[in-house]
């Protein structure tokens, strides 16, 4: 099994920045992706960004140029550096793990951390 902890969410000023960590534990394979998706009040969860073990990335456009993210291979740690928030970046933000193994995929999801920004 794989556990996911995230931590670093909170209440922020518009403009203002939070750094979002996840660790992850248990059997974990690699290569995998790590990233942060996301979800508002009312909305589908959407992607935030995602970096695979090589260091590949992906954005979406809502947060390119605002939102940096970074993992920590040796720790199974993945950060989201969220600066020049939004109120609509409010939302619940989970971490995921994804394994591409035999063909199968599997998504392993935090528990999330509420993040919001004040206008």
């Amino acid at each position: 099994q794989v556990q996911l902890v995230e931590s670093g969410g909170g209440l922020v000023q518009a403009g203002g920045s939070l750094r979002l960590s996840c660790a992850a534990s248990g059997s974990i394979f690699s290569p995998n992706d790590m990233g942060w998706y996301r979800q508002a009040p009312g909305k589908q969860r959407e992607l935030g960004a995602i970096m695979a073990t090589g260091g590949t990335t992906i954005y979406a456009d809502s947060v390119k140029g605002r939102f940096t993210i970074s993992r920590d291979n040796a720790k199974n740690t993945v950060y989201l550096q969220m600066n020049s928030l939004k109120p609509e970046d409010t939302a619940v933000y989970y971490c995921n793990l994804r394994v591409i193994r035999r063909g199968a995929r599997f998504d392993y999801w935090g528990q999330g951390t509420q993040v919001t920004v004040s206008s």
